[in-house]
């Protein structure tokens, strides 16, 4: 997976996000999104702001019951995403992600990726670049929390979700990765 030119432009995409910690999407309204994370002072890190943004397109693509990771997508997502809370600052930023159409360039199926190998994938990642494989990391968590329904972002919840799918991995190697993200358990404080 080649998320680097993604991650390189989300730095840029979304300045500034601390720690983003808990957000109701059906409540954290657009002119909430855009003045408290778009439009956010810049802080130290700007490795929150990627990862919330992963997660959010995670979220969309989930949602909209597509099951493929597109590398390419993240700069269009963000940027439709900014352009539909403009336009409707009233509108909840749930109402805001259901309306964009994550686009489709260089997709990885889920159904197709057995979860050994992406275990293993994700395994070397976070021993050479522990940064990257959580920002990725997000994206699943965002795709799974959609996927059962939720609505809510905890950052502080990846690496317990990071857990629960590894888990879910080893006791069905064979199984797809989409099988794994679907049947992992997210607390119901996150739906």
């Amino acid at each position: 997976m080649k998320f680097s030119a993604a991650l390189l432009l989300c730095l840029f995409f979304l300045p500034g996000v601390g720690n983003a910690g808990v957000f109701n999407l059906a409540t954290f309204t657009c002119d909430s999104y855009e003045n408290q994370i778009l439009n956010h002072p810049p802080v130290e890190s700007s490795e929150d702001a990627v990862n919330y943004a992963m997660w959010l397109f995670g979220y969309a693509v989930g949602r909209k019951g597509d099951h493929s990771i597109y590398s390419n997508g993240l700069q269009i997502f963000g940027t439709a995403l900014d352009e539909e809370c403009k336009r409707r600052p009233t509108a909840s930023v749930l109402d805001a992600v259901g309306s964009i159409n994550p686009t489709n360039e260089n997709p990885m199926d889920l159904k197709e990726l057995d979860c050994a190998t992406f275990e293993a994938r994700h395994a070397d990642m976070a021993k050479s670049d522990l940064a990257s494989a959580r920002t990725i990391m997000m994206w699943l968590y965002g795709f799974a929390t959609a996927k059962a329904g939720g609505r809510v972002l905890d950052t502080d919840a990846v690496d317990d979700f990071d857990k629960a799918l590894a888990k879910q991995c080893s006791k069905h190697a064979q199984g797809t990765l989409y099988d794994a993200l679907v049947a992992v358990r997210m607390p119901k404080t996150l739906r």
